[in-house]
C-alpha cells in the first residue's frame, strides 16, 4: 500500500512487517526489500536529518529510524547468521557431523598452548617437535600461529595430539581468543620461577570462556629460584586446584630446555580429554574446518593452514574459506612432506586459493568450483560493508574547514593475516582524543606493491606499515620518488608505540594558563593623553611589561585582556618589578580603584601525557 511517508513522499508502509537487513546494508538493499525506490528513501532520510547516499553502508540505528518511520520491524542479521543463512540456501549445512552416532569415530584432541610472554610456549613445542621455531621468531615473541601434530604413546596404544601456538604478547588478545574456541583442550605454561602473570589470568579467562579443560605446565623448573609449589599455590586462586591438592586439574612439572617430564605432559593431554571429553567426528562426509593461518608465497600462491574439524580433506577438493575458494592443489603437513588426506584433527597446509583467507575464517568442502565461487563472492561482500561501516564517524564540512578533526590513513600490509588482523585491531584501539582519528584503508598480506603506493598517494598523508614485508622494487622507487612514508617493522609493540607518538603529535598544542604576578592598586595617577596610571605594590611574582593582565575588584574580574602597556620604578621606565616593590602601572583602562588588584599571567603549552 502506497501512502505519504515524510513530507508527502510516497513510500510503501509497512504495517509492522519484519524486514531482515545484512550488517552494512544501504538504503537500495532496503529498498529492494520493500519495494520502494530508492531515491524516495534517500528524501526520507533527509527530512529526517541525515544525509545518506542510496548506495552507502549504513549502520544498524539508521537503518531501524527508517524502519519506524515507514512503519517496518528492521532486523539487523549478525554475521553468523547471515553466513549460516548463506549456507542453507547451498543445502550446506556447518557446524554439525553428518549421519547417526555409529558414523562418528574418535579424533585426536586439539590443544592450544597458552601463558604469559617469555614462560617458553614456544619452546616447550620446539622441544615436543624437535624443531626450533624461536630463532625465527622476532625478538622470541611467538607472533604467528603455528599448528602441528605429534604421536605419544599411552598404555600402549599410539596417540596423536595436535597443537596450536598462540602469541604470547597482549597485543594478539583476539588471536588468543579466537584459538581458545577452536581447541578441545589448553596447555596453560607458567614458568616455575616468574608466577602467574597478566597474561597468564588472561589466558585462563579466554579458555574458561570457550569452556575448555586446562592441563599446566609449569616450566623452567631447571631455573635457579624455581618453584612450583608457588605456582600451584597462586594458580589455586583461579580455580585451577591440582590432584594432589584434591582438584581436577592436571600440573605437569617440565624444563624445555632440559627436555624433562614432556612424555609426562602428553600423556596428561592425553588422560584430560579421555576423561573429560568425547572427542569424536565422522571422517566420511564432505570437510569442514577453520583456517588457523594464511600468508601469500611468492612461488606458490596463498598458502593457508587449516585445521580440519570433520570429514576429511583431500586433494582435488573444491573448498571455500571466508572469503577465498579454490580446489586444493596440494596439501603438506607441518614438516611440509605432502599428504594426499587429512582426517579430523589434522592440521595441514594447503595451495590453491584464490585469495588470502583470514585467521578464523570457516572452511568447507563444496561440490564445485562454481558453488565455491559464489558463496565467497557472498562472504567477500559481507566483509567489505562490514569494513565500510568501520569506519570513523562522518565529519562535517564545518569540523573541516576549522581544522577541528584531522585523520592518520594507515596502510597495513603483513607476512601473514593474523598478524596483519592482530596489528590493526591493535592500532585501532589507540585513543589519544576525538580531535584526531585513526583509520587503516587498505590491510593485506604480501609485499607492498605499486597499487599500495599510488592508493597512499590519492589520499594525501597516509602512511603504509611493513610488518615483516618489504616493497616490490617499482613500488620502493615510486615511493622514494613520490615522497611516501613507509615503515617497517618486525616487532608488533614497536609499531603500535609509533602510531601513538605519531597520533599525539598531530594534536593541537594545549595551553595552560601561568599566573606571573599580583600588584595592589594604592594610589591613581592621572597622565594626560595617557590615562589612568595605578601607583601599586607587587604583592607575589613579578609585574613585567607587555604582560597579559586583568583587573580584579572584590574577587571578581572586571577587565580581561589587558596588556601592562607602561611599568615604571619611579620616574623610570621598567621591563620588570619584583614581589614587595612599588611601581606605576598602565593597562590601557581607566575604571581603576584603589584597594583593585592587577594580575598578570601568561599562556604556556601544557604537555600531554
Amino acid at each position: 500500500m502506497q501512502a505519504p511517508a515524510v513530507g508527502g513522499i510516497q513510500a510503501p508502509r509497512g504495517n509492522g512487517k519484519a524486514v531482515r537487513l545484512p550488517q552494512g546494508a544501504s538504503l537500495t538493499d532496503f529498498a529492494e526489500k520493500i519495494g520502494a525506490n530508492p531515491a524516495a528513501l534517500v528524501q526520507i532520510m533527509l527530512h529526517l536529518g541525515e544525509m545518506v547516499t542510496a548506495t552507502q553502508s549504513v549502520n544498524e540505528e539508521t537503518l531501524k529510524l527508517l524502519g519506524a518511520e515507514l512503519d517496518f520491524d528492521v532486523q539487523v542479521v549478525s554475521p553468523e547468521d547471515e553466513d549460516r543463512e548463506l549456507l542453507e540456501s547451498f543445502d550446506i549445512e556447518f557446524g554439525e557431523d553428518e549421519g547417526g552416532e555409529e558414523s562418528l569415530q574418535v579424533r585426536p584432541p586439539v590443544v592450544t598452548v597458552m601463558g604469559h610472554v617469555d614462560h617458553g610456549k614456544t619452546k616447550l613445542l620446539d622441544a615436543i617437535r624437535n624443531t626450533n621455531l624461536v630463532a625465527g621468531e622476532a625478538g622470541g615473541i611467538t607472533q604467528h600461529i603455528g599448528a602441528y601434530q605429534v604421536a605419544t604413546e599411552v598404555d600402549g596404544q599410539e596417540r596423536k595430539i595436535t597443537f596450536i601456538d598462540t602469541p604470547g604478547h597482549e597485543a594478539f588478545t583476539a588471536m588468543r581468543a579466537r584459538g581458545a574456541e577452536t581447541t578441545d583442550l589448553v596447555v596453560l605454561v607458567v614458568a616455575a620461577d616468574d608466577g602467574v602473570k597478566p597474561q597468564t589470568t588472561e589466558a585462563i579467562d579466554h579458555a574458561t570462556a570457550a569452556g575448555v579443560p586446562i592441563v599446566v605446565a609449569v616450566n623452567k623448573i631447571d631455573k635457579e629460584g624455581a618453584d612450583p609449589a608457588k605456582v600451584r599455590a597462586q594458580l589455586t586462586e583461579y580455580g585451577l586446584v591440582a590432584e594432589e591438592f584434591g582438584g581436577q586439574t592436571l600440573f605437569v612439572d617440565v624444563s624445555a630446555k632440559q627436555g624433562l617430564h614432556l612424555e609426562d605432559l602428553l600423556e596428561a593431554i592425553v588422560l584430560t580429554a579421555d576423561a573429560e571429553l568425547d572427542l569424536k567426528a565422522n571422517p566420511d562426509q564432505p570437510a569442514q574446518g577453520v583456517a588457523i593461518e594464511a600468508h601469500l608465497d611468492r612461488g606458490r600462491g596463498s598458502v593457508a593452514t587449516v585445521l580440519v574439524q570433520r570429514g576429511t580433506l583431500r586433494v582435488g577438493d573444491s573448498i571455500v574459506c571466508g572469503g577465498a575458494y579454490g580446489r586444493v592443489r596440494a596439501m603438506l603437513d607441518e614438516n611440509f612432506n605432502p599428504v594426499e588426506d587429512a582426517p579430523p584433527s589434522r592440521p595441514v597446509q594447503v595451495l590453491g586459493l584464490t585469495a588470502v583467507p583470514g585467521a578464523g575464517d570457516n572452511f568447507l568442502v563444496v561440490d564445485d568450483d562454481r558453488v565455491a565461487r559464489q558463496i565467497a563472492d557472498r562472504r567477500a561482500a559481507r566483509k567489505r560493508n562490514a569494513e565500510l561501516l568501520k569506519s570513523p564517524a562522518r565529519r562535517t564540512l564545518e569540523d573541516i574547514l576549522k581544522g577541528e578533526v584531522q585523520e592518520l590513513l594507515l596502510i597495513v600490509k603483513g607476512d601473514v593475516s593474523g598478524s596483519v588482523e592482530a596489528l590493526e585491531d591493535s592500532l585501532l584501539k589507540i585513543d589519544v582524543g576525538d580531535e584526531v582519528g585513526l583509520r587503516v584503508i587498505r590491510r593485506g598480506v604480501g609485499a607492498i606493491t605499486q597499487d599500495d603506493v599510488n592508493l597512499a598517494l590519492t589520499s594525501e598523508g597516509t602512511v603504509i606499515i611493513g610488518f615483516n614485508v618489504r616493497p616490490e622494487r617499482n613500488a620502493q622507487e615510486l615511493a622514494e620518488r613520490e615522497g611516501v612514508d613507509i615503515r617497517y617493522y618486525s616487532v608488533i609493540y614497536q609499531a603500535i608505540e609509533e602510531v601513538e607518538a605519531a597520533l599525539k603529535g598531530m594534536l593541537k598544542p594545549e595551553f595552560e594558563e601561568a599566573q606571573l604576578g599580583t600588584a595592589e592598586v594604592r594610589e591613581i595617577f592621572r597622565v594626560p593623553r595617557v590615562g589612568n596610571i595605578a601607583g601599586s605594590m607587587v604583592l607575589s611574582g613579578t609585574i613585567n611589561r607587555n604582560g597579559k593582565a586583568r583587573l580584579i575588584r572584590d574577587g571578581v574580574v572586571v577587565a580581561d585582556n589587558l596588556t601592562v602597556s607602561s611599568l615604571r620604578r619611579f620616574k623610570d621606565d621598567a621591563t620588570e618589578v619584583r614581589e614587595g616593590f612599588e611601581c606605576g602601572i598602565g593597562v590601557g583602562y581607566n575604571d581603576i580603584k584603589i584597594g583593585d588588584v592587577i594580575e598578570t599571567f601568561e599562556m604556556r603549552e601544557k604537555l600531554r601525557d
